[in-house]
């Protein structure tokens, strides 16, 4: 059902690798409106799962972990990227690997966790808007949203974005690998049974693969009246 609260929500929806991270971080802080990172909702249920040692086959387990899970969001210090702190523990650059991103494509699978997580996301709907990046958002959390992106990129150019910024992180990865990864998560996302992967009929279709972050940015925030935004510069 449709969120009955009032508060704008602009969402961006689309697949691993698209920029869609840092163009949702980008834009709630021109518009000064809240922010979601859904996916890193799923890594956080991923990564309790694999402190637990659950099996991510184990749908009990998993879907038991996402309804008890606790995650926390924390500026970073000195204006750095968010903490994400799960059960207590700082989750730290381990919700940004390969390893995370693949548990979290498998856990978000399992309609319990999905249904877990709906209301803590629903939640954050706030006054003076909120920009909601994930896979479903558009979709399934908040469909009557006003304002609806899909980023994407070309499966070739997402893998060689990751490879740049593992390889920058000093991790042994091979582009080949990355790219057979991206493939593989992208039809595991938009075969599933529950909110695949897919644009919303009212979204709007940006494609970065020939984009600068600051072009990606400039055309999502041309979707948002400027009466709306609390900080746009």
């Amino acid at each position: 059902m449709p969120d009955t609260n009032t508060a704008p929500v602009l969402t961006i929806d689309g697949p691993s690798g698209a920029g869609k991270g840092t163009v949702s971080a980008r834009v709630a802080s021109r518009l000064g409106w809240h922010l979601l990172d859904s996916g890193a909702l799923y890594r956080a249920v991923g990564y309790a799962a694999g402190v637990a040692r659950h099996d991510v086959d184990d749908e009990q387990a998993i879907v038991a972990c996402a309804r008890t899970v606790r995650i926390e969001f924390r500026p970073g210090a000195n204006g750095g990227p968010t903490r994400v702190f799960v059960n207590g523990r700082d989750a730290g650059d381990a919700l940004r690997t390969e390893t995370c991103g693949a548990a979290a494509s498998a856990v978000a699978a399992y309609p319990g966790v999905r249904q877990a997580l709906l209301d803590k996301q629903r939640e954050l709907r706030m006054a003076p808007g909120l920009v909601a990046d994930g896979r479903d958002m558009g979709t399934v959390i908040f469909p009557d949203a006003p304002f609806k992106v899909f980023l994407t990129a070309s499966a070739e150019e997402r893998a060689q974005r990751r490879y740049k910024q593992l390889k920058a992180k000093g991790l042994d990865v091979t582009l080949a690998h990355l790219l057979d990864e991206i493939q593989a998560r992208d039809a595991r996302d938009a075969s599933r049974a529950v909110a695949p992967l897919k644009p919303a009929e009212d979204a709007m279709l940006v494609d970065t693969t020939h984009m600068s972050i600051d072009e990606a940015v400039e055309k999502v925030l041309g979707l948002v009246p400027p009466e709306l935004s609390g900080a746009r510069a």
